[in-house]
């Protein structure tokens, strides 16, 4: 039988895992704290290195490339974490061990797991999105993740302000694009306390779903897709669906007119249906693929 590895690899801890299958349950695993690139992927390699593998696979926080002919290829490139810029993951892994490395966003790899596993299963066009620490997106059209000039970049979406919101933003690029609006430390940073010292009740819940439910209607409005997947930290909120199921037909204003927005809407955005699992069986599954197209 077939060992795949799998690296969920985020800015504050790699989740590292060996298992018979993307959906089996691992036989071993891992989690590692996200130090500098070469204490984190020297421990990394001491993980893997007992088992007789097959593949590896990868889904990285990013910015990534994923252009296969790029001599940056398998690279973390501009991320603000410090220190990783342009750290090579999946080169150096795949000469550490020895095996097939398949790579991608952490977002894509998700979304492919849900498409294969998960919420997203029967469906040609499944978006995923987490919220977090910061605020990422990817995509499955017929059974591919989304690659182009680079990868789907959704949390950096322009998103109209509400009224009563004088927040400056919280990303360090843009500050009032939608990650900076919406993700974790723009909550605390917003109001002053964790997430969960916030009652259902209190305003920073309607500003939450104000700009999630854009995203929703701007995602929409592009890919089109069947299924929109919501996880993350800040996503375990789970009133947060009802807020957005309530606000996404009446930012749409009757322009898609479908069955699942109209009658459905809490069947066409859900939570993941691999619960916290989807990054994990995402990375195992880029392995499974990248033996299968040896």
């Amino acid at each position: 039988m077939a060992l795949y590895g799998g690296i969920e690899a985020g800015g504050t801890k790699f989740v590292c895992a060996v298992a018979e299958a993307p959906d089996a349950p691992p036989a071993a695993s891992v989690t590692i704290p996200t130090t500098t690139p070469d204490a984190t992927l020297e421990l990394v390699q001491a993980f893997f290195k007992p088992y007789e593998l097959h593949a590896l696979g990868i889904a990285s926080f990013g910015p990534v490339d994923l252009r296969a002919a790029s001599s940056t290829y398998g690279y973390i490139t501009e991320t603000p974490k410090p220190g990783w810029k342009y750290t090579d993951l999946a080169g150096r892994l795949h000469r550490a061990l020895g095996v097939p490395v398949g790579f991608d966003t952490d977002v894509n790899a998700a979304a492919l797991a849900e498409w294969r596993y998960g919420a997203g299963r029967g469906l040609d066009t499944v978006v995923y999105i987490t919220v977090g620490t910061g605020f990422g997106g990817g995509g499955v059209v017929d059974g591919r993740m989304i690659h182009g000039l680079i990868h789907p970049e959704m949390g950096h979406l322009m998103v109209r302000r509400h009224p009563d919101d004088s927040y400056p933003g919280h990303c360090p690029f843009h500050r009032d694009c939608l990650e900076g609006m919406v993700c974790g430390p723009a909550l605390i940073d917003r109001w002053g306390a964790e997430m969960s010292a916030l009652p259902e009740d209190h305003r920073a819940w309607e500003f939450e779903a104000y700009y999630l439910a854009q995203a929703v209607c701007a995602i929409l409005y592009i890919l089109s897709p069947q299924r929109i997947i919501f996880g993350g930290g800040v996503m375990q909120q789970r009133h947060l669906f009802t807020r957005i199921h309530a606000l996404v037909p009446q930012m749409l204003n009757g322009y898609l007119h479908t069955p699942e927005i109209l009658q459905n809407i809490s069947a066409l955005i859900v939570p993941p249906g691999l619960a916290e699992r989807s990054g994990a069986v995402g990375a195992l599954e880029l392995g499974r693929l990248a033996l299968a197209d040896r």
